[in-house]
């Protein structure tokens, strides 16, 4: 018979035995999830989702108390690593970043996107009055862009630059590319001066530089697209979307309700995208923004299955996607999605 000291280490022994093993396994308690954000409106949604507390508020209505861990990083590639190391556990960025990780990830951790945050155009903006079309850069020009090689911009500037100059190309302009933060590229560009006299931009962040005069647009994200197109989606591994059913449900739920204050409120939304980023911008400018009859803040992707297409052929992705259901979780295919 066991005496009470053995039974006691046998009770340790096998609660730190099943404490390893759901260790081991990456299992994760639901009620806890990390998100990450990159800089500009693009991210209104998840703003206005942190802002009103969306996802505390729909995981309370399932009976849980979910734990929120708000991030800021900078380009795709940090984004990428952070979400397949597992220090995420949702991460944001560009169709092309988030193509690149489903193809790097598939039949592995599975990674596949959870709704868009938008459609709105980028702009590649220069400050050089030579440059009035692709055609015009040379050597000396250099293009600021969040990720070089890899981000949103510079895979739409790839598949623009495919179309010009022929698929073989395609990488034409990463040379003169430069990885640098969307705030740091616009200051550079106003300023004038530096090496740094082109950025690939995105909202708010273009129509502040348009504002100077020397700053003009040689292209649109929707020139290349053919029209309204997502510009970021929300990612995450298929073992986060399947082990945290309810926390993952109460996230897409207050990222669809978001989608409704913005364009129930947009003045209001204006305002709480300055108070969640602390952003100087005047109100002003941002009402303009979310006004833009261009922009469509919406968890419905648009025309992402072109980049899907264009990249499967220009040997950047491996697998080829049937259609744009192939890259997002079921939840998402409800909507007419493209």
């Amino acid at each position: 018979m066991a005496t009470p000291f053995k039974r006691s280490a046998l009770t340790l022994l096998a609660a730190s035995l099943a404490a390893s093993a759901l260790f081991s396994t990456g299992a994760q308690a639901e009620g806890k999830i990390s998100i990450a954000q990159q800089f500009g409106i693009g991210y209104l949604i998840l703003d206005v989702v942190r802002d009103q507390n969306l996802i505390e508020k729909h995981g309370k209505e399932q009976g849980l108390d979910i734990k929120v861990d708000w991030n800021s990083i900078s380009g795709a590639t940090a984004m990428n690593e952070a979400l397949l190391t597992g220090s995420l556990d949702v991460v944001s960025a560009g169709v092309p970043p988030m193509l690149t990780v489903w193809d790097r990830t598939k039949g592995k951790q599975n990674v596949k996107a959870i709704a868009a945050l938008g459609s709105m155009p980028n702009y590649l903006l220069t400050n050089n009055p030579n440059i009035k079309t692709l055609k015009d850069f040379t050597e000396k020009d250099r293009i600021a862009v969040p990720a070089a090689g890899v981000g949103f911009q510079s895979r739409t500037l790839q598949i623009e630059t495919a179309k010009e100059f022929g698929d073989a190309q395609y990488k034409k302009f990463d040379d003169i590319s430069v990885s640098l933060p969307h705030p740091d590229a616009t200051a550079a560009l106003i300023a004038g001066g530096s090496e740094i006299n082109s950025h690939f931009s995105s909202p708010p962040f273009q129509y502040q530089a348009l504002q100077n005069p020397n700053v003009h647009k040689v292209l649109s994200s929707y020139d290349v697209l053919g029209g309204q197109a997502t510009f970021n989606v929300l990612y995450t591994t298929e073992k986060f979307h399947d082990e945290n059913p309810k926390t993952y449900k109460a996230f897409y739920d207050a990222l669809a309700e978001a989608e409704k204050i913005i364009k129930a409120d947009k003045p209001a939304a204006a305002q709480a995208y300055i108070r969640v980023e602390q952003s100087k911008l005047p109100l002003a400018l941002v009402e303009q923004i979310v006004n833009d009859p261009e922009i469509d803040f919406t968890v419905v992707p648009q025309r992402t299955f072109i980049y899907a297409e264009k990249l499967q052929e220009l040997g950047v992705l491996k697998n080829k996607a049937d259609s744009w259901k192939d890259y997002f979780f079921e939840e998402a295919h409800g909507g007419a999605g493209s």
